[in-house]
C-alpha cells in the first residue's frame, strides 16, 4: 500500500499552510513513509520532516540529505543522540538527562502534562530546573492523552503555553493530525502532520 501522490500530498500542504499560517512550520511526520516514498514529499514542496527512528532517519537521510530539513521526534534515546546530532536541526523529544548532556543541537523538552505512565516527559515541575541545565532547551512539546474531540487537548496546549511562557521558552511543538488547529489557537509554532498529509493509506498500515 502506497501513499497519497506528491500532487495530492501538495493539495494538502497547501491547505494545511493556508489554515497555520506563515508562523507556523509543518514538520511532516514521516514514521510510516519509505525511503522509497520520501519523494513523493520532495514533489509536494514539504519542506521539514519529523522522523522517530534513528536508523529511519540514517537511510532517509543518505538519500534524501539536502532536499528536507530534519527533526528527531520520537523517543531519543542516549545511544543514538550521535545520529541525530550528525544529521538533524531540531530535536523534539528531549526527555532526559542522559540524552541531554550527549545533545549537540537545539532541543525541545517533552512535558507529560497529565502524568501518563505510558509516555516520555518530564513532569511540569521539573521543567524549570531542565530549562537550567541545559541552555540548548529552545521550547517545550506535548502530546496530550487520546481522545476523539480536539477540543480537549485544548487544556493542554494552554498549560504547555504558560509552562514556555514561564521558562522564557519562544517555541511549543503540539498539535498533530487530529488537533493541529486546536494547538495553533493556543500558540503552537510547531505542528506534526502525518495522516492529514498521506491519508488513509498511511493509516491503514499502522494499524495493520
Amino acid at each position: 500500500m502506497t501513499i497519497a501522490s506528491g500532487a495530492t500530498i501538495a493539495e494538502r500542504y497547501r491547505e494545511i499552510r493556508a489554515e497555520v499560517g506563515e508562523r507556523v512550520t509543518i514538520v511532516a511526520a514521516t514514521k510510516y513513509v519509505s525511503v522509497d516514498e520520501m519523494s513523493a514529499l520532495a514533489e509536494a514542496g514539504v519542506e521539514v520532516v519529523g522522523e522517530n527512528r534513528a536508523q529511519d532517519l540514517e537511510r532517509k537521510h543518505e538519500r534524501f540529505g539536502e532536499t528536507f530539513r530534519w527533526h528527531f521526534v520520537g523517543h531519543l534515546q542516549s545511544n543514538k543522540v550521535r545520529v541525530v546530532n550528525r544529521l538533524c536541526e531540531l530535536v523534539h523529544s528531549l526527555a532526559s538527562d542522559s540524552a541531554a548532556r550527549r545533545l549537540e543541537l537545539p532541543a525541545l523538552l517533552e512535558v507529560n502534562l497529565a502524568g501518563e505512565a505510558s509516555k516520555s516527559g518530564v513532569s511540569p515541575a521539573d521543567v524549570p530546573a531542565f530549562v537550567e541545565r541545559y541552555p540548548l532547551i529552545r521550547g517545550l512539546m506535548t502530546m496530550p492523552p487520546p481522545a476523539a474531540d480536539p477540543e480537549a487537548s485544548r487544556p493542554y496546549f494552554a498549560r504547555l503555553r504558560e509552562l514556555a511562557a514561564e521558562n522564557g521558552l519562544a517555541e511549543l511543538s503540539m498539535g498533530t493530525s487530529q488537533d493541529y488547529r486546536v494547538a495553533v489557537e493556543e500558540g503552537a509554532t510547531l505542528v506534526r502532520i502525518g495522516e492529514t498529509l498521506f491519508h488513509d493509506e498511511v493509516s491503514a498500515r499502522k494499524q495493520g
